[in-house]
């Protein structure tokens, strides 16, 4: 963390962390600081800056509380955490209903659950898991982990596993 720094610090600072492949969010509320807002993966403006900063940045906090920032992070990492595990959920619950079904049709020559039953069983797996998880609050680690990418898969391999 860089505070109290000149534009010119902060360009460097960003350019230089880009060089090492590092996610960089950069905060600014005035004109000199433009280009490092810019330039950052994530651009924040504080509320009471200047209409340019507000304009290029990617975050605007209404008020200058910069917390809120790092509390917009956690819960958008907790959004994303929550989706990978409904996911997994699912797929999990669909693929067990499959091998079921599977087996089933192999072993006893007809399917051991109808169309009505397997509509409910998701149902009712969807409903539960999706209030389970949507009400799941952020935990405090969260903001210590790595940056999500653009091109990290929501279903890894671990998860397949």
């Amino acid at each position: 963390m860089l505070a109290r720094a000149d534009a010119n610090d902060k360009l460097s600072l960003i350019v230089g962390l880009q060089g090492l492949n590092r996610q960089v969010a950069a905060t600014g509320d005035g004109i000199n600081d433009l280009a490092a807002i810019e330039r950052a993966n994530v651009g924040i403006s504080m509320g009471s800056g200047v209409a340019a900063a507000k304009e290029v940045s990617d975050l605007v906090l209404t008020g200058d509380d910069f917390e809120a920032s790092l509390r917009a992070v956690m819960w958008g990492r907790n959004i994303y955490h929550n989706i990978t595990r409904f996911l997994q959920f699912q797929v999990t619950v669909n693929i067990s209903c499959l091998l079921v079904l599977f087996i089933g049709i192999i072993l006893f020559n007809q399917t051991p659950m109808t169309s009505v039953q397997l509509l409910w069983i998701n149902l009712i797996m969807d409903i539960i898991a999706a209030l389970a998880l949507a009400t799941e609050p952020p935990l405090q680690s969260v903001i210590e982990g790595p940056p999500f990418t653009d091109n990290m898969a929501i279903l890894s391999p671990a998860v397949w596993r």
